[in-house]
């Protein structure tokens, strides 16, 4: 049932993962440079995207009242803060 590794196996996986280290390798130098365009022109989209939201919203007219967010009306405070405790000044 016990199985020997011989040379031949060794020497044979040793070259295909040195095959496959040096593929992958070759591969993300010739495709790296368009996958880093793709993604810096996604990005720029995005920031445009942003650019032109924050230029809408800050076109209003002088001497208007902008009120940009509305206030949550049911906020909830802690009315128990803690115990009181009543005391005495010395003299």
């Amino acid at each position: 049932m016990l199985q020997e590794a011989s040379l031949y196996g060794f020497v044979r996986t040793i070259l295909i993962i040195l095959l496959v280290y040096y593929g992958l390798k070759i591969l993300t130098r010739l495709f790296a440079p368009y996958m880093v365009r793709y993604m810096s022109k996604k990005m720029q989209q995005k920031f445009e995207g942003q650019f032109q939201q924050h230029q809408q919203k800050q076109q209003h007219k002088e001497g208007e009242t902008v009120i940009d967010k509305i206030p949550n009306d049911k906020a909830t405070s802690n009315k128990k803060v803690g115990e009181y405790i009543d005391y005495e000044e010395i003299d």
